[in-house]
Protein backbone atom coordinates (compact mmCIF):
# COMPACT_ATOMS: atom_id res chain seq x y z
CA UNK A 1 0.00 0.00 0.00
CA UNK A 2 1.20 3.36 -1.38
CA UNK A 3 1.16 6.10 0.88
CA UNK A 4 1.71 10.02 0.18
CA UNK A 5 1.32 12.94 2.39
CA UNK A 6 2.29 16.33 0.99
CA UNK A 7 3.47 15.30 -1.81
CA UNK A 8 3.17 17.08 -5.21
CA UNK A 9 1.89 14.44 -8.39
CA UNK A 10 0.01 17.11 -10.32
CA UNK A 11 0.39 16.38 -14.04
CA UNK A 12 0.38 12.79 -13.59
CA UNK A 13 -1.27 10.05 -15.63
CA UNK A 14 -2.73 7.03 -14.37
CA UNK A 15 -3.07 4.26 -17.20
CA UNK A 16 -4.87 0.73 -15.93
CA UNK A 17 -4.23 1.91 -12.07
CA UNK A 18 -5.39 0.32 -9.41
CA UNK A 19 -6.65 2.59 -6.95
CA UNK A 20 -9.87 0.90 -5.35
CA UNK A 21 -10.41 1.26 -2.09
CA UNK A 22 -7.74 4.08 -1.89
CA UNK A 23 -8.22 7.79 0.32
CA UNK A 24 -7.80 11.51 -0.56
CA UNK A 25 -7.89 13.40 2.25
CA UNK A 26 -7.46 17.28 1.59
CA UNK A 27 -6.34 16.56 -1.99
CA UNK A 28 -6.48 18.57 -5.01
CA UNK A 29 -8.07 17.47 -8.03
CA UNK A 30 -8.67 20.77 -9.71
CA UNK A 31 -8.67 20.32 -13.34
CA UNK A 32 -8.35 16.39 -13.64
CA UNK A 33 -9.38 14.78 -16.71
CA UNK A 34 -11.40 10.61 -16.15
CA UNK A 35 -11.76 8.72 -18.84
CA UNK A 36 -13.45 5.07 -19.16
CA UNK A 37 -13.01 4.88 -15.28
CA UNK A 38 -15.11 2.96 -12.65
CA UNK A 39 -16.60 4.94 -10.28
CA UNK A 40 -18.19 2.53 -8.00
CA UNK A 41 -19.59 2.79 -4.82
CA UNK A 42 -17.68 6.35 -4.02
CA UNK A 43 -18.52 8.24 -1.49
CA UNK A 44 -17.27 11.93 -0.80
CA UNK A 45 -17.60 13.85 1.82
CA UNK A 46 -16.83 17.50 2.54
CA UNK A 47 -15.95 17.72 -1.03
CA UNK A 48 -16.16 21.38 -3.44
CA UNK A 49 -17.66 20.76 -6.67
CA UNK A 50 -17.73 23.48 -8.91
CA UNK A 51 -17.62 23.05 -12.60
CA UNK A 52 -17.93 19.72 -12.58
CA UNK A 53 -18.60 18.15 -16.05
CA UNK A 54 -20.01 14.60 -16.14
CA UNK A 55 -20.55 12.57 -18.98
CA UNK A 56 -21.43 8.79 -18.83
CA UNK A 57 -23.40 6.13 -17.25
CA UNK A 58 -24.85 7.45 -13.96
CA UNK A 59 -27.29 5.25 -11.82
CA UNK A 60 -27.59 5.68 -8.25
CA UNK A 61 -26.65 9.49 -7.67
CA UNK A 62 -26.73 11.16 -4.57
CA UNK A 63 -25.84 14.72 -3.75
CA UNK A 64 -26.24 16.54 -0.16
CA UNK A 65 -28.66 13.18 0.53
CA UNK A 66 -30.93 13.28 -2.63
CA UNK A 67 -30.96 10.72 -5.28
CA UNK A 68 -30.82 12.82 -8.75
CA UNK A 69 -31.08 9.96 -10.95
CA UNK A 70 -34.44 10.39 -11.51
CA UNK A 71 -34.16 14.10 -12.06
CA UNK A 72 -31.58 13.43 -14.66
CA UNK A 73 -33.39 10.35 -16.66
CA UNK A 74 -36.61 13.04 -16.43
CA UNK A 75 -34.44 15.32 -18.37
CA UNK A 76 -32.46 12.93 -20.67
CA UNK A 77 -36.31 11.81 -21.80
CA UNK A 78 -37.57 15.39 -22.05
CA UNK A 79 -34.26 16.67 -24.36
CA UNK A 80 -34.01 12.93 -26.67
CA UNK A 81 -37.19 11.34 -26.57
CA UNK A 82 -36.25 8.86 -29.19
CA UNK A 83 -33.70 7.30 -26.34
CA UNK A 84 -36.28 5.29 -24.97
CA UNK A 85 -36.32 3.45 -28.17
CA UNK A 86 -33.36 2.54 -27.78
CA UNK A 87 -34.04 0.15 -24.81
CA UNK A 88 -36.48 -2.39 -27.08
CA UNK A 89 -37.28 -5.94 -25.26
CA UNK A 90 -38.56 -7.80 -28.17
CA UNK A 91 -37.30 -8.33 -31.89
CA UNK A 92 -39.59 -4.87 -33.63
CA UNK A 93 -38.68 -2.31 -31.01
CA UNK A 94 -34.90 -3.45 -32.04
CA UNK A 95 -35.77 -3.11 -35.75
CA UNK A 96 -37.57 -0.18 -35.45
CA UNK A 97 -35.05 1.40 -32.98
CA UNK A 98 -32.09 0.48 -35.59
CA UNK A 99 -33.91 1.82 -38.67
CA UNK A 100 -34.06 5.37 -36.45
CA UNK A 101 -30.63 5.17 -36.17
CA UNK A 102 -30.07 4.78 -39.68
CA UNK A 103 -31.93 7.22 -40.58
CA UNK A 104 -30.52 9.87 -38.07
CA UNK A 105 -26.80 8.75 -38.51
CA UNK A 106 -27.88 9.43 -42.62
CA UNK A 107 -28.48 13.39 -42.07
CA UNK A 108 -25.42 13.43 -39.34
CA UNK A 109 -23.22 11.73 -42.09
CA UNK A 110 -24.60 14.21 -44.97
CA UNK A 111 -24.15 17.33 -42.58
CA UNK A 112 -19.98 16.47 -41.80
CA UNK A 113 -19.92 15.93 -45.96
CA UNK A 114 -20.17 20.01 -46.33
CA UNK A 115 -17.19 20.06 -43.89
CA UNK A 116 -13.47 20.36 -45.33
CA UNK A 117 -11.77 16.91 -45.03
CA UNK A 118 -9.15 17.78 -42.71
CA UNK A 119 -11.91 19.25 -40.37
CA UNK A 120 -13.53 15.63 -40.28
CA UNK A 121 -9.74 14.36 -39.01
CA UNK A 122 -9.68 17.35 -35.84
CA UNK A 123 -10.31 16.22 -32.19
CA UNK A 124 -12.54 18.58 -30.65
CA UNK A 125 -12.25 19.42 -26.49
CA UNK A 126 -9.85 16.02 -26.82
CA UNK A 127 -12.88 13.77 -28.23
CA UNK A 128 -12.58 11.66 -31.28
CA UNK A 129 -12.72 13.64 -34.61
CA UNK A 130 -15.72 12.21 -37.02
CA UNK A 131 -13.62 10.01 -38.80
CA UNK A 132 -12.33 8.61 -35.64
CA UNK A 133 -15.54 8.32 -34.16
CA UNK A 134 -16.89 6.33 -37.14
CA UNK A 135 -14.10 4.27 -36.80
CA UNK A 136 -14.94 3.12 -33.11
CA UNK A 137 -18.40 2.01 -33.83
CA UNK A 138 -17.22 0.15 -36.83
CA UNK A 139 -15.05 -1.91 -33.64
CA UNK A 140 -18.14 -2.05 -31.72
CA UNK A 141 -20.25 -3.70 -34.40
CA UNK A 142 -16.83 -5.82 -34.85
CA UNK A 143 -16.65 -6.91 -31.31
CA UNK A 144 -19.92 -7.02 -30.19
CA UNK A 145 -21.87 -8.49 -33.28
CA UNK A 146 -19.29 -9.87 -36.01
CA UNK A 147 -17.36 -12.14 -32.67
CA UNK A 148 -20.10 -12.01 -29.80
CA UNK A 149 -23.10 -12.96 -31.79
CA UNK A 150 -22.01 -14.59 -34.76
CA UNK A 151 -18.60 -16.45 -33.38
CA UNK A 152 -16.04 -14.42 -36.09
CA UNK A 153 -12.80 -14.93 -34.34
CA UNK A 154 -11.06 -12.18 -36.04
CA UNK A 155 -13.66 -9.64 -37.50
CA UNK A 156 -10.91 -6.57 -37.75
CA UNK A 157 -10.88 -4.38 -40.44
CA UNK A 158 -7.10 -1.88 -39.87
CA UNK A 159 -9.20 1.03 -39.40
CA UNK A 160 -11.42 -0.50 -36.46
CA UNK A 161 -10.51 1.82 -33.51
CA UNK A 162 -11.25 0.43 -29.96
CA UNK A 163 -11.96 3.16 -27.60
CA UNK A 164 -9.04 4.95 -26.43
CA UNK A 165 -8.07 3.19 -22.73
CA UNK A 166 -8.45 -0.38 -24.24
CA UNK A 167 -4.87 -2.68 -23.81
CA UNK A 168 -2.87 -2.92 -26.53
CA UNK A 169 -2.01 -6.63 -26.51
CA UNK A 170 -5.69 -8.34 -27.33
CA UNK A 171 -5.06 -8.75 -31.05
CA UNK A 172 -7.35 -6.20 -32.54
CA UNK A 173 -6.33 -2.87 -34.50
CA UNK A 174 -5.41 0.13 -32.72
CA UNK A 175 -4.01 2.66 -35.77
CA UNK A 176 -4.09 5.98 -34.48
CA UNK A 177 -2.33 7.75 -37.11
CA UNK A 178 -4.46 6.72 -39.92
CA UNK A 179 -5.84 9.49 -41.74
CA UNK A 180 -8.93 7.60 -44.19
CA UNK A 181 -10.99 9.57 -46.59
CA UNK A 182 -14.52 9.84 -45.36
CA UNK A 183 -15.46 7.84 -48.44
CA UNK A 184 -13.16 4.71 -47.36
CA UNK A 185 -14.55 4.78 -43.54
CA UNK A 186 -17.83 4.98 -44.84
CA UNK A 187 -17.05 2.10 -47.04
CA UNK A 188 -16.11 0.47 -43.66
CA UNK A 189 -18.93 1.86 -41.79
CA UNK A 190 -22.11 0.37 -44.21
CA UNK A 191 -20.86 -3.60 -44.65
CA UNK A 192 -20.69 -3.36 -40.77
CA UNK A 193 -24.16 -1.34 -40.27
CA UNK A 194 -25.36 -4.29 -42.90
CA UNK A 195 -24.21 -6.83 -40.45
CA UNK A 196 -25.91 -5.53 -37.92
CA UNK A 197 -29.16 -5.14 -40.18
CA UNK A 198 -28.82 -8.87 -40.63
CA UNK A 199 -29.02 -9.57 -37.37
CA UNK A 200 -31.33 -7.83 -36.01
CA UNK A 201 -33.97 -8.74 -38.96
CA UNK A 202 -33.07 -12.33 -38.06
CA UNK A 203 -34.14 -11.88 -34.03
CA UNK A 204 -36.61 -13.80 -32.55
CA UNK A 205 -37.84 -13.64 -28.83
CA UNK A 206 -35.82 -16.94 -28.47
CA UNK A 207 -32.79 -15.87 -30.28
CA UNK A 208 -32.67 -12.84 -28.24
CA UNK A 209 -32.70 -14.80 -24.72
CA UNK A 210 -30.34 -17.01 -26.22
CA UNK A 211 -26.71 -16.90 -24.76
CA UNK A 212 -23.54 -16.51 -26.63
CA UNK A 213 -19.66 -16.25 -25.26
CA UNK A 214 -17.43 -14.88 -27.67
CA UNK A 215 -14.07 -16.99 -28.80
CA UNK A 216 -11.63 -17.49 -26.27
CA UNK A 217 -8.38 -16.05 -27.54
CA UNK A 218 -7.74 -12.62 -25.02
CA UNK A 219 -9.46 -10.20 -27.73
CA UNK A 220 -12.40 -8.93 -26.83
CA UNK A 221 -15.22 -8.56 -26.31
CA UNK A 222 -13.80 -11.02 -22.95
CA UNK A 223 -15.04 -15.22 -23.51
CA UNK A 224 -18.29 -14.80 -21.11
CA UNK A 225 -21.46 -15.66 -21.73
CA UNK A 226 -23.96 -13.08 -23.31
CA UNK A 227 -27.44 -12.41 -24.14
CA UNK A 228 -27.88 -11.72 -27.82
CA UNK A 229 -30.34 -8.96 -25.96
CA UNK A 230 -26.87 -7.45 -23.95
CA UNK A 231 -25.06 -7.53 -27.21
CA UNK A 232 -27.46 -5.84 -29.78
CA UNK A 233 -28.34 -3.47 -26.75
CA UNK A 234 -25.01 -2.33 -26.62
CA UNK A 235 -24.45 -1.70 -29.97
CA UNK A 236 -27.49 0.37 -29.74
CA UNK A 237 -26.18 2.65 -27.16
CA UNK A 238 -22.75 3.12 -29.02
CA UNK A 239 -24.39 4.02 -32.00
CA UNK A 240 -26.85 6.58 -30.02
CA UNK A 241 -24.86 8.72 -27.86
CA UNK A 242 -21.61 8.67 -30.48
CA UNK A 243 -24.05 10.14 -33.10
CA UNK A 244 -24.95 12.72 -30.16
CA UNK A 245 -21.67 13.51 -29.85
CA UNK A 246 -20.65 13.62 -33.06
CA UNK A 247 -23.85 16.17 -34.08
CA UNK A 248 -21.86 18.18 -30.77
CA UNK A 249 -18.73 18.77 -32.32
CA UNK A 250 -20.07 19.12 -35.96
CA UNK A 251 -21.48 22.34 -34.45
CA UNK A 252 -18.22 23.18 -33.34
CA UNK A 253 -15.97 22.87 -36.44
CA UNK A 254 -18.84 24.13 -38.50
CA UNK A 255 -18.02 27.09 -37.00
CA UNK A 256 -14.37 26.69 -37.46
CA UNK A 257 -15.25 26.23 -41.36
CA UNK A 258 -16.71 29.82 -41.35
CA UNK A 259 -14.21 31.78 -39.21
CA UNK A 260 -12.00 33.90 -41.42
CA UNK A 261 -7.94 33.20 -41.30
CA UNK A 262 -6.21 36.52 -40.17
CA UNK A 263 -3.79 37.06 -42.36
Amino acid sequence: MAEFGADDLSGSTFDWTDLSGSTFRAASLSDVTIRGTDLHRVRMRGVELYDVDITGDVQGLRINGIDVTDYLGEQMRLRHPDLELMRPDEPAGFREAWTLLESQWGGTVERARRLPLELLHERVDEEWSFTETLRHLSFATAAWVLRAVEGDPAPWHPLDLPWDEAPSDRGFPRDLDARPGLDEVLELRRSRQAAVRRVIEGLTDESLAAEVTPPDDGSWPPARPFTVHQCVSIVLNEEWWHRQYAERDLAVLEGDATTPVDE
